[in-house]
């Protein structure tokens, strides 16, 4: 094992499980401090500086402190696409994802006019600005340092999408008419906080993931009810959802008038994302 390897992994023995802390150690070796894989995996010895000795430490303080390792290297990747994040932004998950891949399998046709709901670091609008065909891209967010974030995430993957600071629980309708509406809103109960990882719960930022124990599907309801006004006939709802709330999603759409309404499982096998139409 290279030594700085095993430094890496002792220093947060106590803090991560060993594969976990191993994981960090290749991530923080290639990524921050460009190891190649021989003098990772090849036994080949190579010397820290008294500089990125002191760099290396100060990382794994702040991981013991359980500060997310995309935070600390300022970067993540979503659909092969690199992106920035912060703590003004939720780190893209693997659902999310799915969730995209989902809408770009089902929507081949060029010209589509597309609304994002909730920003933050941007990797489902700009997603779909790369991949989709002459889209044209909008998204709203309440915070003003995810849009920032967006707005240098669109730069970094070179497309455009229209950024606009806007609170959709205050949003009445608007004028504009799009094709495919998609939100991954926050969604977690306030009750569910126990049962987190304090990297989440912690560090990512709380306006971004809870909702009220007695309002489960507080955004959903008020993004469905918006999308009838704002979706073409036929237009398409996508959800990245709560898993213990797809029932309840389900039959709140149905209940709207939506219709065709499948609610799909996640590769982990919980309920994580809903398509309905208009």
């Amino acid at each position: 094992m290279n030594p700085i390897t095993y430094y890496i992994k002792q220093t947060l023995a106590d803090y991560y499980p060993d594969s976990e802390a191993a994981s960090l150690a290749k991530l923080l070796l290639t990524q921050v401090f460009g190891f190649t894989v021989i003098e990772l995996y090849g036994g080949k010895d190579r010397s820290f500086s008294e500089y990125e000795q002191k760099q290396l430490d100060d990382i794994l303080i702040r991981l013991q402190k359980h500060e997310p390792v995309q935070y600390i290297i300022g970067m993540e990747m979503f659909y092969g696409l690199s992106f920035e994040v912060d703590e003004n932004v939720l780190i893209p998950r693997p659902e999310t994802e799915e969730l995209v891949e989902w809408i770009l399998k089902d929507n081949k046709e060029g010209g589509l006019r597309v609304l994002d709901i909730g920003t933050g670091s941007g990797c489902i609008p700009i997603t779909l600005a790369k991949f989709l065909l002459h889209a044209d891209i909008a998204s709203w967010d309440i915070s003003d340092g995810a849009l920032e974030v967006a707005r240098r995430n669109c730069r970094r993957n070179d497309v455009k999408v229209r950024l606009e600071r806007k609170d959709v629980l205050q949003t009445s309708s608007s004028e504009e008419q799009f094709d495919i509406i998609v939100s991954n809103p926050p969604y977690i109960t306030e009750k569910e906080k126990a049962a987190m990882e304090a990297n989440v719960l912690e560090w990512e930022p709380s306006v971004a993931l809870f909702v009220p124990d007695e309002q489960p599907l507080l955004f959903y309801t008020k993004i469905a009810e918006l999308g009838l006004e704002m979706l073409v006939s036929g237009g398409r709802l996508y959800f990245e959802i709560n898993r213990d709330y797809g029932a309840a999603t389900v039959g709140m759409l149905e209940r709207l008038g939506y219709h065709h309404v499948e609610l799909r499982k996640d590769l982990s096998g919980n309920d994580r994302m809903i398509k309905a139409i208009r």
